[in-house]
């Protein structure tokens, strides 16, 4: 079947999100219209509130129901609220049909029995196991079923200033041995060497330092169970994680002074997620490039920045890439053949709608068709990226063939602790908690790495009580 786009939409600039008030509006909305959404049509849940990313995915379920005459209505929720709502619908046997979810939370429904496993196998099926991201099924597998569909994800790149690199003579940096390297040879001159997420207690440093230690081959427990934070492969990625903090911008690091940092040109390297891409070509007016060469060249931080995607560690020189995907599950109950359906459409004719969404933040881990098998991976690089429509432009403007190809690439390899395995509710629960970091602080104070990863250890086995 070949792949289509219909004409592009015109997209408003990114609002903030809901208000409390307007959260509990939506709330009551979800509850009204799930099940049969008022009879003969079906509900999406999603967690892209934003009204520009709503619009967006309202054209693409009306495209649907033109096809089909299933009507649908498309819900803004975030996650938080759709645990609690979805909980508390199955109860009462009032539930939405789809919903766009994390991992974690496929991993804590199907424990709960809550989520059609038939669906999704279903679809799969259809649609070809070999065109998804092995690595993307095997996050949403929970004992040998499939929980749900993959539909696209973001990773967790190292975005580094290729002019300096160059000026200092440096290679570009592939392992956590090189950034480390790299980030003490650069840091000093008025510019620190990288910035990472250092904040203790911070989901953003929860997410930083979990990256790393996936890279070294650090697992969270082995085969047996056991947790393993304490492994000689943990302790050596937190020492190396350690050197990089020292020669970060300093004070707390967080999701927003990092990015800051890097678009201001203080910092040569920036360890952030793939939605940083529209804002280094200067395509978001909410976080416009500021460092000296923008004034005159609002592309100069993407012309002059390279990416590494998935890094290695001196510990396993295959290394990983850690990643979020985005699924589309189906809760028991649920409207489920219509409920397929729309599933095969949206990773289907309106996969590239679905992805344009937010192009730079969800890259397709459904590459293609059993026909043509790069045809998404292919087209994505060429849908818009940014917010202001007079501006907006394809990554393959942006960036080189190399870059929006390693972005790709590096999508079919995220990896995460636990997910997919019995330890996804173990994982999800430090995540939430951001139990692995609250004290992060004595590690870049003591600089005792070993130590910090018997910590590690110890907290997680405290929070497995709870939850196991």
């Amino acid at each position: 079947m070949p792949v289509t786009r219909s004409r592009p939409r015109r997209r408003a600039p990114r609002a903030r999100p809901a208000s409390a008030l307007a959260a509990a509006l939506l709330l009551g909305a979800a509850c009204q219209a799930g099940g049969d959404a008022g009879g003969g049509g079906i509900t999406l849940w999603t967690p892209h509130v934003t009204p520009d990313r709503l619009a967006q995915q309202e054209a693409t379920a009306q495209r649907f129901t033109e096809e089909t005459g299933i009507e649908v209505t498309v819900v803004p929720m975030g996650a938080a609220d759709q645990n609690q709502s979805l909980v508390t619908g199955a109860a009462s046997g009032d539930v939405p049909d789809v919903i766009l979810l994390a991992p974690d939370q496929a991993a804590a429904w199907s424990s709960q029995g809550l989520l059609d496993t038939e669906v999704p196998a279903a679809v799969v099926e259809a649609l070809g196991r070999s065109t998804f991201s092995e690595r993307a099924l095997d996050m949403v597998t929970l004992d040998g079923e499939l929980a749900a569909v993959p539909s696209d994800g973001w990773g967790q790149v190292l975005v580094y200033r290729t002019d300096l690199f160059e000026a200092a003579g440096l290679d570009a940096p592939e392992s956590l041995t090189d950034i480390a390297e790299a980030a003490e040879e650069l840091d000093g001159g008025g510019t620190a060497g990288i910035v990472l997420g250092t904040k203790p207690g911070d989901p953003f440093t929860t997410q930083t330092i979990e990256a790393l230690l996936l890279a070294n081959g650090c697992r969270l427990a082995d085969d047996s169970g056991e947790v393993t934070l304490d492994s000689p492969e943990c302790a050596a990625a937190l020492e190396l994680y350690a050197r990089m903090a020292d020669a970060s911008v300093s004070g707390d690091q967080d999701v927003e002074t990092t990015r800051a940092a890097y678009l201001a040109g203080d910092a040569a390297m920036l360890f952030w997620g793939s939605h940083i891409f529209d804002e280094l070509a200067g395509l978001a007016p909410d976080f416009p490039p500021t460092c000296a060469e923008c004034e005159d060249d609002p592309r100069f931080l993407a012309e002059n920045s390279g990416v590494a995607t998935v890094l290695t560690g001196p510990d396993d020189p295959a290394g990983a890439q850690y990643g979020l995907t985005l699924n589309l599950g189906v809760p028991r109950g649920a409207d489920a053949e219509s409920a397929r359906r729309f599933i095969e459409f949206l990773l289907g004719d309106g996969y590239l709608e679905t992805l344009e969404v937010s192009t730079e933040g969800r890259v397709p881990v459904r590459t293609g068709t059993e026909e043509d098998p790069t045809a998404y991976a292919d087209a994505w690089a060429d849908l818009p990226t940014g917010e202001d429509e007079q501006t907006r432009a394809p990554l393959s403007d942006l960036y080189d063939e190399e870059t929006v190809q390693a972005i790709v690439d590096g999508a079919q390899n995220f990896r995460r602790w636990g997910y997919g395995t019995g330890h996804a509710a173990l994982a999800g629960s430090l995540a939430a908690q951001n139990t692995l970091v609250q004290d992060v602080n004595t590690l870049f104070d003591d600089g005792d790495p070993r130590a910090y990863a018997e910590r590690m250890a110890r907290s997680a086995e405290e929070v497995r009580a709870d939850v196991e």
